[in-house]
């Protein structure tokens, strides 16, 4: 088996994200609306906004993917829309793709990093908090648009 290179996404990567994307979220959800404006357009929707994404391929196929949406907070990036592949599942690339996640942010410049995911997602939070992310307290805590969100954490790069 091949190595997985990581890197930023392209344009031919969008029905990979979209479907890598939807696989989970109907797994364990229901698409909302959101899901489907990002999903169908991320040079629109994300990198057009100031967000950037990176993926992982393995073998010329994508495995994974992280989006980093712009928020209004010109110092503060919100993960977004990280997946990895079922069959890349446990080993590690999860954690790799976070961690270049986590290093292009501090590269950039940015502050604080943002999270909004799902007490279902066990692995997932377990993954965000031995990298660093902590659970805000309800009172920072702001509505979200998805109706799945239930944990919100939040790392500080400084």
């Amino acid at each position: 088996m091949s190595e997985v290179v990581f890197r930023n996404f392209k344009p031919q990567d969008r029905e990979a994200f979209r479907t890598l994307n939807e696989h989970w979220i109907e797994k364990y959800f229901r698409l909302e609306e959101k899901d489907r404006q990002s999903l169908g357009d991320p040079e629109g929707q994300i990198l057009a906004k100031g967000g950037h994404i990176l993926v992982a391929e393995r073998d010329g196929q994508l495995v994974g993917c992280c989006a980093l949406m712009a928020t209004p907070e010109k110092d503060r990036l919100e993960v977004a829309k990280m997946t990895i592949a079922e069959s890349e599942r446990g080993r590690g690339v999860g954690r790799q793709l976070l961690e270049r996640v986590i290093r292009f942010a501090r590269e950039s410049s940015i502050r604080t990093l943002y999270l909004e995911t799902n007490t279902k997602l066990e692995s997932a939070v377990r993954l965000y908090e031995a990298v660093g992310f902590r659970h805000l307290p309800a009172e920072q805590i702001k509505p979200s648009p998805y109706a799945r969100a239930n944990v919100y954490m939040q790392m500080d790069l400084r």
